[in-house]
């Protein structure tokens, strides 16, 4: 039995707009190391001295060559205006070099609804990817805060990602 006296909960009404935000490198090969080695230093430096906006920033393992990080930020505007900086401004360089040997993924949940997420390079479906439909990230889509916000309608995406039928057709 559980003793209720060491059950805690936390009071978010400071935080209307909180978004979380969580990040994964999934390595398919030791070159995938030494992208991810780039990307750390910069994680370190936000982990050692967080950007405005940032509330919190921790590290997760969800096996062995699959890490991640869970992020809390004040507002979407917060999180945007970091993407925006350096170093994640550059992220997206070693990104690219990570995608040969490795996967890059987030998934963005905001508390006052939206939810979004893109994945680079990943091998088999993950977090969001296991039930709900593709859809590739252009037009109307490009963007988190798109995203976030429903990014256009089903008929914006162009046929070959939009969901078959049971039938087998588009």
């Amino acid at each position: 039995m559980h003793d209720a006296r060491n059950r805690k909960s936390v009071d978010l009404s400071d935080f209307p707009d909180l978004v979380m935000i969580m990040l994964g490198f999934k390595l398919r090969s030791w070159r995938g190391l030494l992208a991810m080695r780039r990307i750390g230093i910069g994680l370190k430096r936000i982990s050692d001295n967080y950007p405005e906006g940032l509330l919190s920033h921790e590290g997760m393992m969800f096996g062995l060559t699959h890490l991640g990080f869970r992020q809390y930020w004040k507002d979407l505007d917060h999180l945007e205006r970091f993407t925006r900086s350096e170093p994640h401004s550059t992220w997206w360089t070693h990104v690219r070099e990570l995608s040969a040997a490795a996967g890059f993924w987030h998934e963005t949940y905001h508390a006052n609804g939206g939810v979004e997420a893109l994945y680079v390079g990943m091998q088999g479906a993950t977090g969001l990817q296991r039930f709900a439909p593709e859809r590739r990230p252009v037009g109307p889509f490009m963007s988190a805060r798109a995203r976030i916000q429903g990014g256009g309608t089903a008929n914006d995406q162009d046929s070959a990602s939009a969901p078959l039928t049971k039938d087998g057709r588009r």
